[in-house]
């Protein structure tokens, strides 16, 4: 029971900071784009390393010691190429106009301007949507890396959130200029990343009457899978849009290596 609460608070506080990122917004005057192209390319480096070197062999182990080394192995590359294509999939359901992963900065909080622009409220919908669909495969992810696996839970849901913050500035910035509402645009911000622990509540109710070695393998390939995709094709090009292509990359080395030595500290 510990070890459900622990899962479902992590991916709680993974979800939900899409709020940071929408506070941000409000309580500063710039966007710090060295920060965020740091901690970007730093949530990726985590989320990566993490990926190849620790679930991907995980489940590969689970799935051998169920079906053969043979066919075991199989089906762990199947099952992580299949994450990878799920997650691709939800990316293309999403307009390219309303996508959560387009760079907003918080200078383009006009104030000056009227705001009543239909089109805006429009987009900071959609994206808010968007960040909903996006965050349910990653709630899932968390949830069921929390229960198998906490050591390496806690930094999947810190790299997370890094990754949440810049998508709380991206439904804040539309809907605010579109409606003047600060408390308007925090609340879009905010449920969006309520979709986070939802994927965890149904993967709960869903899977957990399934999960044994051969679920859990299967499930853990696809985490990894989803989990490397949307580092490669989400938070590199934010960081690299939001700062130097420099700093993206010593970001992600940066948070290779801190997630190396922490797996290295639980040994």
């Amino acid at each position: 029971m510990n070890n459900i609460l622990f899962a479902f608070g992590l991916t709680i506080f993974a979800g939900l900071s899409t709020g940071i990122g929408s506070a941000l917004a409000f309580f500063t005057k710039k966007t710090n784009t060295k920060f965020l192209s740091l901690s970007l390319g730093f949530s990726a480096g985590v989320m990566i390393y993490v990926s190849m070197i620790e679930i991907f062999f995980k489940a590969k182990d689970s799935l051998t010691a169920e079906l053969g080394l043979k066919k075991g192995s199989w089906i762990t590359v199947i099952a992580f190429f299949g994450g990878m294509l799920l997650i691709a999939l939800i990316d293309n359901l999403v307009p390219s106009g309303e996508n959560p992963h387009n760079v907003q900065k918080i200078e383009e909080l006009d104030t000056s301007k009227k705001p009543s622009d239909s089109k805006l409220l429009r987009t900071g919908l959609f994206t808010a949507l968007a960040v909903g669909i996006h965050n349910f495969p990653e709630g899932l992810a968390t949830f069921i890396s929390a229960l198998q696996e906490p050591s390496i839970a806690i930094p999947i849901a810190v790299a997370i959130a890094i990754h949440n913050i810049p998508e709380g500035i991206a439904v804040s910035v539309p809907v605010y200029y579109a409606t003047g509402s600060r408390k308007k645009a925090f609340l879009y911000s905010f449920l969006s990343g309520l979709s986070e622990p939802i994927g965890a509540l149904v993967g709960y109710l869903v899977l957990m009457p399934f999960i044994n070695d051969l679920m859990f393998g299967i499930i853990f390939a696809a985490v990894a899978g989803i989990m490397v995709f949307i580092s490669l094709d989400e938070l590199l090009p934010s960081a690299r849009e939001y700062g130097e292509h420099h700093l993206s990359i010593y970001g992600l080395v940066a948070g290779m290596a801190v997630m190396a030595v922490s797996l290295l500290l639980f040994l």
